[in-house]
């Protein structure tokens, strides 16, 4: 019998389910960068789940929504969230790349 398909992404699923930190709704949706950088370092030095280090954490979780949104994403969308590593980074006391 033929596998039925499954309409759930398996990335929503990582999302769900995993041992990946607790987000705030929305926080990718936010327009500064800054907003969203206080955002997932907050919540990575908040959670009991994450497995490697907060700042780890934070960048995983970043590059995961933009890798997972691709071509999905506008130019400028793309820019605020790239600036967003920066600022991370600058939470964390590292220097930006940019």
């Amino acid at each position: 019998m033929p596998k039925k398909k499954s309409k759930k992404k398996w990335s929503q699923d990582v999302t769900d389910n995993s041992d990946a930190m607790d987000l705030k709704v929305g926080v990718f949706k936010q327009r500064s960068a800054k907003k969203i950088a206080d955002s997932l370092k907050a919540s990575a030095e908040q959670s009991d789940r994450r497995k490697a280090s907060p700042f780890q954490s934070a960048m995983s979780m970043l590059n995961f929504y933009i890798n997972r949104a691709g071509k999905q994403l506008s130019k400028s969308r793309l820019a605020t969230l790239d600036r967003a590593k920066d600022e991370l980074r600058k939470d964390f006391g590292k220097q930006p790349k940019h």
